[in-house]
């Protein structure tokens, strides 16, 4: 089997035993867990739509390893123009989904974990690639998400891994035996992870030779054994439990700690363990690829949040007024900028040495920098443009009420044409995706996933090239190395 549907992918989950922990709680049945299911359902929508015939050709791909025909999450990318259909389709699924669907971070670590162990190999004479390709198959095989693993708890920042008062502050191998490798640790804001199949480890940042023990990257069952998750809060996150109040009516997303106390990892799985010299290499390129995500996945919520202020506005009867159809446009510039960075670090993508392609850096770093400010403004404009009653609206139950429900209905309404529940739905959905559990992927992750503003405006000032723009203003100026005499 290469591709499943999403009924079969959730039953796959549920051979899937592994322990999950939410508010305080270890559950049994993750599955249907109202907390969680919403985020599964929006994971569920990356199978959906690779079913789809007139999504074929985006949401699927020819696999280079196998031949087989498999989910474009668990591709590698070839050409430009898979990068470039990358970013379309999450550009899909962030509009039908209104959140994060999760399956990015896994797709993004595949890439960059490929061209890594093929470089690694060739320079010290390591056989990972070897064992990376084999594992690659067994996932595309099986239609498999992957989450990727990377971010460490850190500690003490000003400290390097060896350095910090506890040594489990950044997963690391613990033990060597013969037949693989124990590893001891956590990794924290875990998109989805409750949702994975796998887990896909790698390091944080560059390392030292003192630090060799932290130079792990490998793969991990889910339901390994000394494995734990443990689902974060989010801001209202118990309205998924309240109809109308929720927001989005179906999709989610969660967040997790991933704790591996003394998992064991053989050999077959292990695709980095003590190369500092390339973990600095694989992080970087993981973090290019993920930062090119961010032109998709975020403009298609974007889509969505400009589409509902537009409603709102047609609903209040504001929405031919001079103010607002220029936040409208503002919305779409910004929404299309972002876009357009994702297109074009993909367009001018090339070739590693394994055949895999990589985005541009400097360009994907662009896009991820603009993201850490333009889903703000969006935000800003669309509760603009929602009024006060964003914040200020009544629960459904009052509405419901026999004392009150009739005055609400009566007194909320709008333009006559479009129902008090309407405008309330929108209100929701809004005030989901601006301050809600929603606004952690639409705002939260836009700011710190995949590296907060500094982490990009440290890759572009390495990137920028800036002693070769200097020399053209010198050129033109009349002086340097290749200006000619007067």
């Amino acid at each position: 089997m290469t591709l499943m549907t999403a009924d079969e992918y959730v039953a796959s989950l549920r051979s899937v035993r592994k322990r999950v922990f939410v508010l305080g709680e270890e559950v049994g049945d993750y599955v249907d867990h109202p907390l969680i299911r919403p985020s599964l359902n929006a994971c569920a929508e990356t199978y959906a739509v690779a079913q789809e015939p007139a999504y074929e050709a985006l949401a699927t791909a020819r696999s280079s390893v196998t031949g087989e025909r498999v989910n474009r999450f668990t591709h590698l990318h070839q050409d430009p123009g898979d990068l470039v259909a990358k970013v379309k389709l999450l550009r899909l699924l962030g509009q039908r989904t209104g959140c994060c669907f999760q399956r990015c971070v896994g797709m993004d670590a595949l890439n960059a974990v490929d061209s890594v162990t093929f470089e690694l190999d060739r320079d010290l004479g390591t056989g990972y690639h070897a064992r990376f390709r084999e594992y690659l198959r067994h996932v595309q095989a099986r239609d498999l998400v992957v989450d990727g693993a990377m971010t460490d708890p850190k500690g003490n920042r000003r400290l390097a891994p060896g350095e910090q008062a506890d040594p489990d502050l950044f997963l690391r191998m613990t033990e060597r035996r013969a037949d693989g490798m124990v590893v001891r640790g956590a990794k924290v804001h875990q998109t989805g992870a409750v949702n994975a199949h796998e887990i896909l480890i790698m390091p944080t940042q560059s390392l030292a030779e003192a630090d060799a023990a932290y130079a792990v990257a490998c793969a991990v069952p889910a339901d390994a054994p000394g494995l734990l998750c443990v689902v974060g809060r989010q801001p209202s996150d118990s309205r998924k439990l309240e109809g109308v109040d929720a927001g989005n009516a179906r999709f989610g997303g969660h967040e997790a700690v991933i704790i591996l106390d003394d998992v064991f990892v053989p050999w077959e799985r292990v695709f980095l363990c003590g190369e500092v010299r390339h973990a600095g290499l694989l992080v970087e390129r993981f973090a290019g690829y993920h930062r090119q995500s961010y032109g998709g996945c975020k403009v298609g919520v974007g889509d969505v949040l400009i589409g509902a202020a537009q409603a709102l506005a047609e609903y209040q009867g504001t929405e031919k007024a001079s103010h607002i159809r220029d936040k409208i446009i503002e919305m779409v510039h910004l929404n299309e900028t972002l876009f357009a960075c994702g297109i074009a670090c993909s367009a001018q993508g090339t070739a590693t040495a394994s055949g895999t392609y990589l985005v541009d850096l400097l360009l994907a770093n662009v896009c991820k920098l603009n993201v850490t400010r333009f889903p703000y403004e969006i935000a800003r404009l669309a509760q603009d443009i929602a009024g006060g009653l964003l914040v200020t609206l009544p629960s459904e139950r009052d509405f419901q009420h026999p004392a009150v429900g009739g005055y609400l209905e009566k007194y909320l309404r709008g333009v006559a044409r479009y129902s008090t529940e309407q405008r309330c739905r929108m209100l929701r959905l809004v005030e989901n995706l601006t301050i809600g559990p929603g606004a952690v992927g639409y705002l939260t992750e836009s700011l710190h996933g995949a590296g907060s503003p500094q982490a990009q405006r440290i890759m572009l000032g390495r990137l920028a090239d800036i002693g070769s723009k200097v020399r053209l203003a010198e050129r033109l100026a009349g002086y340097g190395e290749t200006s000619g005499s007067l």
